[in-house]
């Protein structure tokens, strides 16, 4: 099969990029004929690889090349400018992609679409996936994929969802509940639940004893790192030779520090920053906690339990519940319940057994979201498509069904 995977920019570290990066990277490695297609490319070389036996390739390169010497040099430089400050036309406001694709990356990504004839294009955000629906016409099968829960987008953001998304010959996301929303807001679509592989599941477990508690993600509001911190301050006095390390950068890192200080956690809570060593420290850790306001699927919480981890996690929209069940691979608390986080935190805290008993059972659960297993449901769909059926399977938990029009 011939394969495309268009992403906004595969030059960065972001969950989306990574977990796009592993599908692609499994579906060379079996002999498909695969190109990741980077809308937009800012960087000499992408810190997360594309397998050799694959191809990368960009639209819009944005590295700020100099400009041609002479009068022509300059006006064509100017006029660069000029239709790199017009907003496009068709990607909706409030996608969070929409001030990376100007009027200039949104023409070229169109003409790109326009000029595709054959193959598969998996297309891996709402702004990419609208537009493929109305460009990608010449005989291309298209499939959007959703990293984040429906619930998250808003109301202009959902109405072209509503218009756009039944036009595609498939839309993937990542877990039971976003399908039946999907299927809500836009009858007619043919929506599959796949979610996201781990990369991999060849990893140093976890041996459970060392006191330490482990959280990643952007310092930004969906993660709750302002709730986490308060709540395991009340852990910690009940067991102060525990440690929080949250990994991550972001906006809300002056905040997060000032919360630390305000409860008097600087020995106890460390925001460790940016690491390419994740797994080290997750097979260091003994817990890993989940604080999130809304997810998609949690992939670093995945990761954790691929470590044989056990999770601390707030029952939040998407994903946790999908992937956990409560007092079996961790414990699941009521969204926001700071308190009950605490306690959650502290129960592990107290039982080394009961940590590498859930950790066993993290591990056991987590063999489901290994990269051959989630590259056979998605050559399933694929193979599905080419033939036309669109169904592939009856009513499994992965098959593709369709909403009523």
């Amino acid at each position: 099969m011939r394969i495309r995977y268009l992403l906004l920019h595969a030059y960065g570290m972001g969950g989306t990029i990574r977990t796009v990066l592993t599908q692609a990277n499994t579906m060379a490695a079996a002999g498909h004929d695969v190109e990741v297609v980077s809308v937009v490319r800012r960087a000499g070389e992408p810190p997360l690889a594309v397998d050799p036996r694959g191809r990368l390739s960009d639209i819009a390169d944005l590295r700020g090349h100099a400009a041609a010497p002479g009068p022509a040099g300059r006006l064509r430089a100017w006029r660069e400018r000029r239709r790199a400050a017009r907003p496009p036309r068709y990607v909706p406001g409030s996608e969070p992609g929409h001030k990376a694709i100007n009027r200039a990356v949104e023409r070229a990504v169109i003409g790109y679409l326009r000029g595709l004839r054959d193959g598969i294009l998996v297309t891996t955000r709402p702004a990419l996936n609208i537009l493929a629906a109305e460009f990608a016409t010449g005989g291309v099968l298209r499939v959007g994929q959703e990293h984040m829960n429906l619930g998250t987008h808003r109301p202009d953001l959902r109405a072209a969802i509503a218009r756009w998304y039944p036009h595609l010959d498939a839309v993937a996301v990542l877990t039971g509940r976003d399908r039946d929303d999907y299927l809500r807001l836009a009858p007619g679509t043919r929506v599959v639940r796949i979610p996201n592989a781990v990369h991999s599941l060849d990893q140093k477990p976890s041996t459970c004893a060392n006191k330490i508690a482990v959280a990643a993600g952007r310092l930004r509001p969906q993660k709750g790192f302002d709730l986490l911190i308060p709540a395991f301050g009340q852990a910690v006095e009940a067991y102060p030779d525990w440690q929080l390390r949250i990994f991550g950068t972001g906006n809300k890192q002056p905040r997060l520090r000032r919360l630390i200080e305000e409860h008097h956690l600087y020995n106890h809570v460390f925001l460790m920053g940016r690491t390419d060593e994740m797994d080290e420290e997750l097979a260091k850790a003994s817990m890993y906690v989940l604080s999130s306001r809304y997810e998609g699927l949690p992939m670093v919480m995945i990761e954790a339990m691929a470590h044989g981890l056990p999770v601390v996690s707030f029952d939040c929209p998407t994903g946790p519940s999908d992937v956990i069940t409560d007092g079996k691979e961790g414990l699941l608390v009521p969204p926001g319940d700071v308190d009950g986080l605490a306690a959650a935190m502290r129960r592990l805290m107290g039982d080394e057994a009961l940590r590498a008993e859930m950790g066993d059972a993290a591990l056991a659960t987590v063999q489901a979201y290994g990269p051959e297993a989630i590259r056979e449901r998605w050559t399933e769909l694929f193979e599905a498509l080419e033939r036309g059926n669109g169904v592939p399977g009856a009513s499994e938990p992965g098959s593709l069904v369709r909403g009523p029009r």
